[in-house]
């Protein structure tokens, strides 16, 4: 985590975003799921990022995976790479007892405020949903084309790399340092 210490963070971060995302997958894809709340055939991507917006533990389900179920393994994965996380904020989909009793990790529910329409980006939540913005930026990542969950898992992790290595100011092709993939 050199990346974090270069900008004055600590190695180890100690608070993290979790969210999901579920993308459809090509008629030749392999094992899929049904999202109700999304009504979308595919698989769910779940990402737990670090508060600098750069992904720590990434996970793929089927779809039809409920979103408190799918934190299990994101949070006991997460305890053996990243064992100082002691908070996770996440949406009211995450909200309940399943995803609480699992880890030391506290996930806190970001609920939107009483006067709120629509959409509006929320402050300790907008770092994943930036990791999610970066990769599909990328034309390969809109639609799940992978055969296995295991492949579309490894080249999830080498979109996080990419970005990683795209954002630093050293590399010729260094762009917005948002998504750290040029323009």
């Amino acid at each position: 985590m050199a990346d974090r210490e270069g900008v004055g963070s600590e190695a180890s971060p100690f608070a993290a975003a979790l969210d999901s995302q579920t993308v459809e997958l090509m008629e030749s894809s392999g094992p899929r799921g049904y999202d109700a709340d999304m009504k979308a055939k595919g698989r769910k991507r779940q990402a737990l990022a670090d508060t600098g917006g750069r992904a720590l533990v990434l996970d793929l389900q089927l779809a039809d995976v409920y979103y408190p179920g799918g934190a299990v393994p994101m949070l006991r994965l997460s305890r053996r790479s990243f064992p100082f996380i002691t908070k996770a904020f996440a949406d009211t989909s995450y909200a309940g007892d399943k995803s609480a009793r699992v880890s030391i990790i506290v996930i806190e529910i970001v609920r939107k405020s009483s006067d709120q329409a629509g959409f509006a980006v929320h402050p300790s939540r907008w770092v994943v949903e930036r990791f999610f913005r970066c990769i599909i930026r990328n034309h390969r990542f809109l639609k799940d084309t992978e055969a296995t969950l295991a492949s579309a898992r490894a080249f999830l992790y080498a979109a996080a790399v990419m970005i990683l290595i795209s954002a630093s100011p050293d590399q010729p092709n260094f762009s917005d340092g948002l998504c750290g993939m040029p323009s």
